[in-house]
């Protein structure tokens, strides 16, 4: 129960910050971001965090339920534009793998 309540007073907090920065960036992204900096400080205990993760992780297929019925919403809009959506999924995977490629092999260089 002590997980539940710090993830959610995080992601108020993260919230709150998000207002003062006119939503800049989401609330809960920087909420996380300041979850993560209490738990490397040991501000948190992990032990506390741990069993709310694990369910959370455990139900995260339910999250994504209403963006798959949003996606079946909009499907004429998809088609419409798949070969786009389909070539720059393909482009943006590819140009992601070879600069990760890159930068492994650039820097596995150096640590030899």
């Amino acid at each position: 129960m002590l997980g539940i309540f710090y993830i959610l007073l995080f992601w108020a907090i993260g919230n709150g910050i998000s207002i003062l920065m006119d939503g800049y960036l989401p609330g809960s992204i920087v909420g996380m971001i300041l979850l993560f900096a209490a738990l490397c400080l040991r501000l948190v205990k992990a032990g506390h965090i741990r069993p709310a993760a694990r369910f959370l992780l455990g139900s995260m297929a339910l999250f994504f339920i209403p963006y798959g019925v949003g996606l079946v919403e909009s499907y004429p809009l998809i088609l419409d534009r798949f070969w786009a959506i389909v070539l720059s999924a393909g482009a943006s995977t590819v140009l992601v793998l070879l600069c990760t490629g890159h930068i492994f092999q650039k820097l596995n260089r150096r640590s030899k």
